[in-house]
């Protein structure tokens, strides 16, 4: 029998409105037994599941599966991978002040990889003297990239404890301004510029053994480098070929 063009869309709202009904029954999970060994209705048991992502079953506390970044911070590890804007600096300073708080022996293990500064200097620098500020060595290893700003953190860890991974690069730079607007302003943004680059090159003297004058002339340009290379330069202390490398392990590592 031949259908008009109105029964056939008529008939398919039919199909789409019963379909997830069924699917919804058909998939319905299959009811757990109960502790004395009854079968819960098939309607009480997805309840019971949605239940077990975060509260009650059975009288036993169940609590949601932790997140990423909560497993990496129970075990003393920050991670920056992403520009240093200011909301990066915001969450990193946050977490060393914790960890600051909770042990100040434990060391604290930063991951960078990272280009640097999006904007202003200043969010490198909040995160650089919260380093110097918290009691617990900052370890510094380099996943990756490391450029700019991202530079002057992973020398800015512990002496001794500053590691790269074999295929990461490590750049300097100087800082950089797109100023607009009268003539004033960008002469007061050229200067701001120019003490963001020598708080930069003071820090990386510090840490590096360079002087300011060789680090300024190497970072008039764009100056990458192999792990070797910052290895010699004094940015890092050695170049980790396997998690064994580490000066020490994280404790999820030692369990493994």
């Amino acid at each position: 029998m031949k259908r008009s063009r109105g029964e056939t869309v008529e008939s398919r709202g039919m199909l789409f409105g019963v379909l997830p009904a069924a699917l919804a029954l058909a998939l319905t999970p299959a009811a757990p037994p109960s502790a004395k060994g009854r079968a819960f209705p098939a309607r009480a048991a997805a309840p019971r599941m949605q239940m077990a992502a975060g509260g009650n079953v059975d009288g036993v506390r169940v609590g949601p599966p932790p997140d990423l970044p909560s497993l990496l911070l129970n075990n003393r590890i920050v991670y920056v991978g992403a520009p240093l804007v200011p909301q990066v600096a915001e969450l990193v300073v946050a977490q060393l002040l914790y960890l600051n708080y909770e042990s100040q022996e434990k060391s604290v293990y930063m991951y960078i990889n990272s280009p640097g500064s999006a904007s202003f200097e200043t969010d490198a620098f909040a995160i650089s003297d919260t380093m110097n500020y918290v009691g617990p060595e900052v370890e510094t290893i380099c996943i990756g990239s490391a450029f700019g700003t991202a530079a002057m953190l992973l020398a800015n860890g512990a002496k001794g404890k500053r590691s790269c991974l074999p295929n990461s690069t490590i750049m300097l730079s100087q800082p950089r301004s797109q100023a607009r607007g009268q003539a004033t302003d960008i002469m007061i943004k050229a200067r701001e510029v120019l003490t963001a680059r020598n708080t930069i090159s003071a820090i990386l003297s510090e840490k590096t053994g360079q002087s300011v004058e060789k680090i300024n002339a190497d970072s008039s340009r764009t100056k990458y480098m192999n792990p070797e290379q910052a290895l010699a330069y004094g940015i890092v202390d050695r170049v980790l070929r396997s998690e064994q490398d580490l000066p020490a392990k994280p404790a999820f590592l030692s369990a493994l």
